[in-house]
């Protein structure tokens, strides 16, 4: 479902994106990892995830050998700072690193990864300082629950938050009672990752039920596709799935054309509802 999402500082960008989590590790899978990644660029998805604890860097160099020729002005790269990175002490060197391994001159968005035992305010600021100097463009954070949210909100200059990426997929809906809400109220999307669900138990149980398997056969899609429909249909959402082979990268960008009608979306809530308590944030 081709969506327009509008970060806070009036800048638009699409609601599909691509993870690089666990990319980059594999010297086997590299070429085809590179191939998945400019696919994505010329198909019109030019937002990229990654970070500096992805192996150790790795995922960051591979992202930055796959945008080689590209127009770095058309693209949208987001990086994270560890929390342990995240003072005024190491993180304009974190910041310096991540961008010599994707050999650019800027970030278009800096997160901070999850919260640490550095001071929010600190954070805050130094990421100003990083945006006043040209090296970001913009900043949000990740894994950041209501109460974090809610202070950085109230902080000064927490008002620049533009994003927060947190996990969120059909079997993970605990954001939706009262994180969610909170920050669409502030026009602060959210950016979803492992919207097609980490392996184990839970994405089987995804995979094989029959609200997923109706769909699937409604518009001929794989269930993988259905969970990532799911994503894409919400509101003030950016979804980022990884993959690491063509085929999958063509049938993620396949999603962009499908869009979930309203009994689709009654039939998976009665098997998935979404939660009517506070509940714990979940981090895969």
């Amino acid at each position: 479902m081709r969506k327009k999402i509008m970060l806070p500082d009036g800048i638009i960008t699409g609601n599909l994106g691509i993870g690089t989590w666990y990319m980059g590790d594999s010297s086997s899978a590299h070429k085809e990892e590179i191939e998945c990644i400019r696919y994505a660029i010329d198909n019109g998805v030019n937002l990229i995830d990654t970070a500096e604890m992805y192996g150790n860097g790795n995922s960051e160099y591979l992202v930055g050998e796959a945008i080689k020729g590209h127009d770095r002005d058309s693209l949208f790269i987001v990086s994270k700072v560890l929390p342990s990175n995240a003072g005024r002490n190491r993180i304009f060197q974190s910041c310096e690193n991540t961008l010599k391994r994707l050999g650019t001159d800027y970030l278009d968005m800096y997160l901070l990864h999850w919260r640490g035992i550095v001071p929010l305010d600190e954070t805050i600021e130094c990421m100003e300082e990083l945006k006043a100097s040209g090296k970001i463009k913009r900043w949000g954070v990740s894994n950041m629950d209501i109460d974090d949210m809610f202070e950085i909100t109230h902080a000064a200059k927490g008002d620049q938050c533009q994003v927060n990426q947190v996990l969120y997929h059909l079997g993970s809906r605990g954001i939706e009672y009262s994180l969610k809400p909170f920050t669409d109220s502030r026009n602060i999307p959210t950016m979803a990752y492992c919207p097609l669900a980490q392996g184990g138990r839970l994405k089987d149980k995804l995979l094989r039920s029959k609200s997923v398997a109706k769909i699937s056969e409604k518009y001929g899609i794989s269930p993988i596709q259905v969970l990532l429909c799911f994503t894409l249909s919400q509101e003030n959402m950016i979804s980022i799935p990884k993959a690491s082979k063509l085929k999958h990268m063509k049938e993620n960008i396949q999603c962009l054309d499908i869009k979930l009608d309203e009994e689709d979306m009654k039939l998976l809530n009665s098997e998935f509802p979404a939660p009517n308590r506070k509940i714990p944030l979940d981090i895969e």
